[in-house]
């Protein structure tokens, strides 16, 4: 057993400090459940820690649809803040007030405060990090707070918050150990975030009918997109700077095409849109223009291309497969693709690396206990008469091979997992 779990930290700590406490303070990294974090928060008065609450759930999608939210809000002129997770670079990006990371010492302040208040209530890593964003929105004084869920969303921690709007974003298998095998199962537990009375929106074009019925057992406004039964609200791409929204309660056209999945921009809208918040199309058209996240298709270098994206699972593979044919198109030159992948062992591996297409794998070890090797990653990929297929034992090793292969115009892409895009983002950021 680790004995730096007996030296508690104090609000004269650092966060590396905490952190480190954090990690060690509980027996499982991931328990479901909310009664230990809502006793917790009941204490520190935080249930409903703003006026307005969105809380979005979803297997892909969450953060750039929280992302959305935000910048329209933003925009507006209400005062925002944000929870997502898990973090590329540093622990602070967990929070957001006002499109500012919250400084160390305000996390340090509440992570002491919940320390002195939770007794002998033990609380997972992620239960304390999101009773910690908690306090500082309410200490912030927000108008409107959005919430990105951890896993699932019944059960996970941001859920003991009654949301104003409930969002689920794409349904497909993923964390199937924790919420079942199938889509049905997975829709009854995201669909767990919806409260009674609440409005409910659903971006999964898919829905499956477990999230109808939960929506019928709390009274909810369920609000889902074309071609679901009975959709009230739909989107289109007309042209490649132009989209186009409607639903019962709005028409927008010309829109523009902010730089994350149109779905899940249509999705952010749909939430806005059936609220009770008012928003300007002028704020909505900026906001939109202005979103962007970091780690989703996102070019970090030229000649040649580098880019950084963190799907992990099928569905995001899917999404990044059309995403690269695009850019292709556009870019008749290219020679090669390149692809520099790390994930954990946890996730479909097989089938994710069947949809993605590459001519030369870079596959790399992540370490931990959920980290898979290179080598199980290969042996997965099924292999052409064209395709390389290469392991590393690290992902710094897998793309420093794959730059010195490449061409000017090759495109070389990180993915796999939010582990494997952060460590090339912390080497760009130290060049």
């Amino acid at each position: 057993m680790n004995t730096n779990i007996s030296i508690k930290p104090n609000a004269m700590s650092t966060l590396d400090a905490w952190l480190s406490y954090l990690e060690q303070l509980h027996p499982k990294t991931i328990e479901l459940g909310l009664e230990r974090a809502a006793k917790v928060a009941a204490r520190l008065d935080i249930l409903k820690p703003v006026p307005y609450v969105f809380t979005v759930a979803g297997t892909n999608g969450k953060g750039t649809t929280c992302r959305a939210l935000e910048m329209i809000l933003l925009t507006a002129g209400f005062r925002v803040g944000v929870y997502s997770s898990p973090h590329l670079l540093r622990y602070t990006e967990r929070v957001r007030i006002n499109n500012q990371e919250v400084s160390d010492y305000f996390h340090v302040n509440a992570f002491d405060q919940i320390e002195n208040c939770r007794q002998d209530i033990s609380l997972t890593y992620f239960e304390y990090a999101t009773l910690s964003a908690l306090l500082l929105f309410k200490q912030a004084d927000l108008d409107v707070v959005i919430l990105e869920v951890g896993l699932g969303g019944r059960l996970d921690a941001t859920n003991i918050v009654n949301a104003d709007v409930a969002v689920i974003t794409s349904i497909a298998l993923d964390h199937i150990d924790y919420l079942g095998n199938t889509r049905e199962s997975i829709g009854r537990e995201k669909a767990g975030i919806f409260k009674e009375n609440c409005i409910a929106i659903v971006g999964e074009p898919d829905m499956p009918l477990s999230i109808f019925d939960v929506a019928l057992e709390k009274q909810v406004q369920l609000h889902c997109v074309e071609p679901n039964n009975n959709y009230d609200w739909q989107y289109q791409q007309t042209s490649q700077q132009f989209w186009q929204f409607k639903s019962k309660k709005s028409n927008y056209q010309q829109l523009p095409i902010a730089k994350i999945p149109l779905a899940n921009a249509a999705t952010a809208l749909a939430a806005l849109s059936y609220s009770s918040i008012e928003i300007s199309e002028d704020s909505i058209r900026c906001g939109l223009a202005n979103t962007e996240l970091t780690g989703r298709f996102q070019i970090i270098d030229h000649d040649p291309i580098v880019i950084v994206d963190v799907a992990h699972n099928p569905h995001a593979a899917t999404y990044l497969n059309t995403q690269l044919k695009k850019l292709i198109t556009n870019k008749p030159d290219v020679k090669k693709l390149r692809i520099v992948i790390g994930m954990l062992k946890d996730k479909d591996i097989a089938s994710t690396v069947q949809i993605l297409q590459a001519d030369a794998w870079y596959c790399a070890t992540l370490y931990g206990e959920r980290g898979s090797s290179a080598e199980y990653i290969a042996a997965n990929i099924v292999k052409d008469v064209s395709s390389e297929v290469y392991t590393f034992p690290s992902v710094l090793d897998a793309l420093n091979q794959a730059k010195h292969d490449a061409d000017k115009n090759d495109i070389i892409v990180v993915c796999g997992s939010f582990h494997t895009v952060s460590e090339v983002l912390s080497l760009v950021k130290n060049e």
